[in-house]
């Protein structure tokens, strides 16, 4: 696996390209800033893009802006705390190649070298407090057991013919479950929102 990584802090930086060396990912160029990272990822074409959401220069959202820019590119975004409003829009960006883990998840090399296979192989992994900021409710509870099974097989990443092919159903059916699923989560079709990620989500929360 090759990964690229864009983090303004030396020390974290050099300790990421070291952890991930240990475990068999090398790192083919690293920088400090959001316009770094798109050119040595257009320049390297990695698996992975590793950033952090606050850097230079004026250290508000440069690193989720080149996130977004670099997209399909697989990317896991790091950040100190929970940055709600460019959470959102990375996974509302498309749920497939998208991490969003807060940085003392490193800590724990076994559970981010899990997260960087993981985003970089085509999943989704988003840090539960993450999910919980978001999803300040439980908002789950009006679902009927079949939209139950139909949101966690959207979970799995299966599309709708997959769904239908799991729970030997029509198509047609599934469309209507999901349906009523985003009814009763109160998703309204928006075009600056994903609402089957937001659906996704919810679903994650409540099995944390």
């Amino acid at each position: 696996m090759r990964v690229v990584i864009a983090e303004d802090s030396v020390l974290l930086r050099e300790g990421l390209i070291r952890l991930l060396t240990d475990e068999g990912v090398e790192t083919v160029a690293a920088c400090g800033d959001g316009d770094a990272l798109v050119a040595l990822v257009a320049e390297h074409r990695p698996d992975l893009a590793i950033t952090d959401v606050r850097m230079p220069p004026g250290f508000g959202d440069e690193g989720l802006r080149a996130a977004l820019t670099i997209r399909p590119t697989p990317v896991l975004v790091l950040s100190q705390y929970v940055e709600e409003q460019y959470a959102a829009e990375l996974i509302g960006g498309g749920a497939r190649g998208v991490g969003y883990l807060l940085k003392e998840r490193i800590s724990d090399v076994a559970e981010f070298a899990d997260a960087v296979r993981t985003v970089a192989g085509g999943g989704t992994v988003i840090d539960p407090e993450v999910v919980g900021q978001l999803l300040g409710r439980n908002p789950l509870r009006g679902l009927t057991p079949r939209e139950r099974e139909v949101l966690a097989l959207m979970a799995g990443g299966l599309s709708n013919a997959g769904i239908a092919r799991s729970l030997v159903v029509g198509e047609g059916a599934v469309e209507k479950h999901i349906s009523s699923i985003f009814g009763k989560l109160g998703l309204a079709p928006s075009p600056d929102a994903h609402r089957r990620v937001q659906a996704v989500l919810a679903h994650l929360r409540d099995n944390r």
